[in-house]
C-alpha cells in the first residue's frame, strides 16, 4: 500500500505547504499539489496527475475532504471511481477512511456538508454584491479616469493624436478607449 498526498489551496495568497508537511508526516511518497485553483473545478492540473499515478491498493490522502473537492456529485463520483480502482480515501483531520464502512459513510456525509459550505460561500458573495449594487456602487475597480477627464479627452478627438491624449491623461489608449464608451458624451 502507498500513500499519496493531495494538497490545495484556493487563492494565490494561501500557500499548501503546511498540508505537504502533513502529507509527507502521515507517511505519503509522493505528493501533488494545485495552488491557487477552486476546488469546484474537476479537472486541476497536480489533481490530474495524482489521479493518473495512482495505482490499485495505493491510498489517497489528504487533510480535509474539501481538499479534493466541493461538490458531491464529483466527490461521490470520485469515491466510485477510486473504489472501481482499488484505491481508498484517507483525510487526516475527519473520520475518513474508505477502506471501512464507519469511513464510508463519514465520506459521504461530510461531502454533503463540503458541499453545502460551498453553497453558503456562494450566497453570502451575492448578497453582499447585491448590497453593493443597492448602494449605488458596483463591483470592480475604480474608474481610471473622471467623467470630466473623459469630457477634456473628447473635446481633444480630432485636434490631437488619441496616443498622445491618453498620454495626457497618464492612461493607455485601451483605458481611454474604454472610459469613451462607458461615460456617457
Amino acid at each position: 500500500m502507498t500513500r499519496i498526498g493531495y494538497a490545495r489551496v484556493s487563492t494565490d495568497d494561501q500557500d499548501t505547504r503546511g498540508q505537504q508537511e502533513r502529507l509527507s508526516a502521515a507517511g505519503c511518497e509522493r505528493v501533488y499539489h494545485d495552488d491557487g485553483v477552486s476546488g469546484t473545478l474537476a479537472s486541476r492540473p497536480e489533481w490530474d496527475a495524482c489521479l493518473a499515478y495512482l495505482r490499485p491498493g495505493d491510498q489517497l490522502v489528504a487533510v480535509k475532504l474539501d481538499r479534493i473537492g466541493r461538490s458531491v456529485r464529483n466527490l461521490l463520483e470520485l469515491a466510485h471511481d477510486l473504489e472501481a480502482r482499488g484505491i481508498d480515501i484517507v483525510c487526516l483531520d475527519q473520520p475518513i477512511d474508505t477502506t471501512t464502512p464507519h469511513g464510508k459513510m463519514f465520506f459521504t456525509i461530510l461531502a454533503a456538508f463540503a458541499a453545502f459550505e460551498r453553497d453558503l460561500i456562494a450566497d453570502r458573495t451575492r448578497a453582499g454584491l447585491a448590497a453593493t449594487t443597492r448602494r449605488g456602487r458596483n463591483g470592480g475597480r475604480k474608474p481610471k479616469l473622471k467623467p470630466y477627464q473623459v469630457a477634456h479627452a473628447r473635446s481633444l478627438i480630432g485636434t490631437m493624436p488619441v496616443g498622445e491624449i491618453a498620454a495626457e491623461l497618464g492612461v493607455s489608449r485601451a483605458t481611454l478607449y474604454r472610459s469613451l464608451e462607458k461615460v456617457p458624451a
